[in-house]
């Protein structure tokens, strides 16, 4: 028995089983400290259907052996293009939604491409390279954001006339398009965003379709033994490329979900950092470096916006002073150190 114990902490892992505890923990402490389980709850959900769609981008880049995806934001940056030529259009509720997803489509598709050739010719080394990728991008549009021939008066600069705000408000657009549809009230404070939680459910169940299809156990091959793959007459460098078109076509649909929900596009440097809560929860899920599932994503989110959703309420109330944000970096950088000093032969 004492066996079962010490295999199966071994294979989930301290950091996991502590978290997990502590999130627990947080739960049981609410109540006694003056916090509303039920409002805690409910923003539990809430970032969990905003955030999820992002994590769920890491998965085909780890199943095809290309590591982790730091370089998320060069799909945020296509979802962003997308949501802000939808608005320039003046499109509202949800085909203002649904046309900012096609619109940003081609820039993610194309920005796929070109990210996927660059990771092909620095293997081994695709975690470091997909960072500096993602922070240059990102660098790159603060300048075209300012530059990008955008009228719509909600967008820009009132007192010039062009170049794009920091934050553009989504009201009167699409904010929480999804969030309200299907709604569950459950008392004053409790809500379930029912539409965005079963969005997320969409998007998963087209990923596990996808990983089962022909195309996705060839990825997977590929991740997992790459000389057997080529020996099956598999590509490698197309089917890691395939993993990061598909991934950052997830980034770009992500950030729209994430935008609706929060209310609001931030642009310029507001997508710099935005991968690192996104590789921290699939880590927290149970993924490694070079394996991921639907199940680590849906885990790890849960648990990762849960120490957010909890922390800031439960813990200040105890310490009297704001420490959420040091436990999300903590927890954050963290898991991705836990990860990487475990990582597995990348695929060459």
């Amino acid at each position: 028995m004492n066996g079962k114990i010490r295999e199966f902490i071994s294979d989930f892992g301290w950091p996991r089983l502590i978290i997990f505890f502590f999130v627990v923990a947080l739960f049981i402490a609410a109540p006694f400290v003056n916090v509303r389980v039920d409002n805690s709850l409910k923003d539990v959900i809430v970032r969990f259907g905003q955030n999820g769609v992002m994590v769920l981008a890491m998965v085909p880049m780890m199943q095809a052996g290309a590591g982790l995806n730091f370089g998320l934001p060069v799909g945020i940056i296509a979802g962003l293009l997308g949501s802000t030529l939808s608005m320039q259009f003046h499109l509202t509720g949800m085909l203002g939604f649904g046309a900012a997803i096609l619109f940003s489509l081609p820039f993610a598709i194309l920005f796929g491409l070109l990210y996927g050739i660059l990771l092909n010719k620095v293997k081994g080394e695709e975690m470091t390279i997909a960072m500096y990728v993602g922070f240059s991008i990102v660098t790159f549009m603060a300048i075209m954001w300012l530059v990008l021939p955008f009228t719509n008066p909600t967008m820009v600069w009132g007192y010039t006339g062009q170049g794009l705000r920091t934050t553009i408000t989504l009201d009167n657009y699409w904010s929480h398009v999804l969030n309200n549809i299907l709604v569950i009230k459950i008392g004053p404070f409790f809500e379930f965003p029912t539409g965005t939680i079963l969005f997320f459910a969409l998007m998963a169940f087209i990923m596990w379709l996808f990983m089962r299809s022909r195309t996705g156990t060839a990825l997977t091959a590929v991740g997992s033994n790459p000389d057997f793959a080529r020996a099956g007459g598999i590509s490698a460098n197309r089917m890691r490329a395939t993993s990061v078109v598909i991934s950052t076509v997830y980034g770009a649909i992500g950030i729209l979900v994430y935008q609706q929900s929060f209310g609001f596009i931030q642009l310029y440097n507001a997508p710099l950092y935005m991968a690192f809560p996104a590789v921290a929860a699939v880590l927290l899920g149970g993924a490694s470096v070079n394996k991921a599932s639907i199940l680590n994503v849906v885990v790890g989110t849960f648990l990762f916006q849960s120490i957010l959703a909890m922390t800031p309420s439960v813990i200040n109330n105890v310490l009297k002073t704001d420490m959420s944000e040091v436990i999300r970096i903590l927890i954050s950088n963290g898991m991705i150190i836990y990860a990487l000093t475990r990582k597995t032969k990348v695929a060459k």
